[in-house]
């Protein structure tokens, strides 16, 4: 396959997997005239990259994740870990942004929303952050 199938059968852009060859998380053979050819297991590790992304992993969890994907004599446990580990990162974002939605809910309410210059979501911004309660 040239990187055009590969790309339609992945569903990602052939920006990235150029950039995924560049960083080395695939390997594509080259032709004699250099353009790149994929194979089926290139195709595969293409979308296991493409799922593991969509999931929020970074580069280099992916790059851990892949090495532990073709490490036949894996620990399932060092597999778990590192999902764990994302999916407590991800539980803090999720606590973060709620924290964010009650803050701004609560100046939103706060706001009249009419045509007076007073307005706490403004006086709320310009409080340094030490300053701003939780």
């Amino acid at each position: 396959m040239n990187i055009g199938d590969v790309a339609t059968r992945s569903g990602l852009p052939a920006k990235t997997i150029r950039y995924y060859e560049d960083i080395g998380l695939i390997k594509p053979r080259r032709t004699e005239n250099g353009y790149r050819h994929f194979a089926e297991s290139d195709l595969h590790k293409l979308a296991f990259l493409g799922r593991a992304r969509a999931l929020g992993f970074t580069i280099e969890d992916c790059r851990t994740l892949m090495a532990l994907y073709e490490d036949e004599s894996r620990a399932s446990a060092d597999v778990k870990q590192l999902a764990q580990e994302h999916l407590d990162k991800i539980s803090a974002k999720i606590a973060d942004l709620q924290a964010m939605h009650g803050t701004l809910s609560e100046l939103v309410q706060c706001c009249a929303g009419d045509n007076r210059p007073d307005c706490p979501i403004l006086r709320d911004l310009s409080q340094p952050a030490d300053d701003v309660p939780d």
